[in-house]
This record gives C-alpha cells, structure tokens and sequence, in this order.
C-alpha cells in the first residue's frame, strides 16, 4: 500500500512512518500543512491517507474533501476526540492519539478495497 501521513508534529509523523514500512507500506510522502497536503495529493499517487484532523490550528477538512473526491480512503488520527470532527473528517475511521503502532497499521490495511 502507498501511503501519505498528513501530521504536523514530525515526530509524530516519523513514527507513523516507521510503523507504516515496518509493515510493508511504501510512505509515498509526509505533509505538516494543508496546501503541502493537497500539493502531494496532486503529485504522488497513493491508496490511502493518515490524516491528522488539526494542522497547526487549520482544519484538515480540505485534504479530507479533495480525497473524497478522489476516491482515496483517509484515517482520522488525532488528539481531539472523535465527537469534536465535522464533515469529512466525522465520517472516517478514527484513532485517538496517542495510538499504539499496531493500532496504526491495522487501521489503514483496513482501509484497502
């Protein structure tokens, strides 16, 4: 599976990273904003996304759309509880942070078709 994590905390990111090659994913890219987000969307192919809900105090609301749009299947990870999501991000799976890596893994091979 190819997957971009959508995280501005990198070593949050990192660790995602590392849990995600570690079984077998190739990490297509990682992205802290969401322009940086939308930019990677548009260059690199992917099956499916790691999406922290908050982006240095911006919703990710835009990069969940564009994937919906897409087609591309996107995990929710964040730090807010999964009653404070709205819109695209309300409607995704959902991993309260923090998550434990096998948690990770097991929600995004879920995520395939």
């Amino acid at each position: 599976m190819r997957v971009l994590i959508v995280e501005d905390e990198y070593l949050i990111a990192s660790g995602e990273a590392a849990a995600l090659r570690q079984a077998g994913c190739d990490v297509v890219g990682m992205a802290g904003t969401v322009p940086r987000a939308l930019k990677l969307l548009d260059d690199k192919s992917c099956d499916a996304v790691v999406l922290d809900a908050n982006l240095h105090g911006e919703s990710a609301e835009p990069v969940a759309v564009a994937m919906r749009e897409r087609g591309i299947p996107y995990l929710v990870v964040s730090g807010y509880a999964k009653d404070q999501q709205s819109g695209a991000l309300a409607d995704a799976p959902f991993l309260a942070k923090p998550c434990k890596a096998a948690d990770l893994v097991a929600a995004v091979q879920a995520l395939r078709r």
